[in-house]
């Protein structure tokens, strides 16, 4: 089975950019299905209130039940003393499997982690080039898993992507997708030093390797 890690799945409501406007499904399922693709990972669009859009991207799930696995989407800041409740909600209600942060909103805090730990869910963080919180995260929260991506950097910053290289060899709870990543040297280098089984996007058989993908 081959799994893809890391979707965007319905409306944002700032409408100022592509990623927080909507992100329609059905033409990335098109897709996937063409490249063999058969479940995926979707999280919301960003949105100014990630309940309403956790819910929406509930309803796309149910749709094509089988195909999409949810995220849920939480800003650590805005919804602080209300994670524990959306993330048990999006668990028990919605069968959601794992947390979302974006770190140009908010860094995961520890609240993001206790409610993570709680569930034993991972945390797929984008840390917008600024891979040393992992280096805090990480070894704080050693039974929480770590998904650090676009392996650090959407915007190409090397050093980013060779940092987290490091932390994904180093910290055996710290995985990192490699969605955007056109250094490729560096995803060449981040399997040399971690293995495959520490790098998410597109993964075939050896998905058991990665507690990420544990109860599939």
């Amino acid at each position: 089975m081959i799994i893809d890690g890391h979707c965007h799945a319905g409306e944002g409501d700032r409408m100022t950019a592509p990623w927080n406007t909507n992100a329609a499904i059905e033409p990335y399922l098109r897709r996937a299905r063409a490249a063999g693709i058969a479940r995926t990972v979707v999280v919301s669009a960003f949105h100014s209130n990630y309940a309403t859009a956790n819910a929406n991207v509930a309803r796309i799930i149910a749709r094509y039940p089988g195909r999409l696995i949810g995220f849920v989407f939480v800003h650590a800041t805005r919804d602080a003393g209300c994670i524990f409740r959306m993330v048990r909600e999006a668990v028990r209600k919605w069968r959601f499997r794992g947390i979302k942060i974006h770190g140009s909103e908010a860094m995961p805090t520890r609240e993001v982690c206790e409610a993570a730990r709680a569930f034993r869910l991972p945390i797929f963080v984008d840390v917008v080039s600024r891979p040393e919180v992992i280096d805090m995260l990480a070894p704080e929260f050693p039974d929480v898993n770590f998904i650090v991506a676009h392996l650090g950097s959407y915007t190409d910053d090397w050093r980013a992507h060779q940092q987290v290289v490091y932390q994904i060899a180093r910290y055996p709870n710290v995985y990192a997708d490699t969605s955007a990543v056109r250094r490729f040297d560096y995803i060449v280098e981040a399997v040399k030093r971690a293995g495959p089984g520490k790098l998410l996007l597109v993964l075939g058989k050896k998905v058991e390797k990665c507690a990420f993908y544990a109860a599939f």
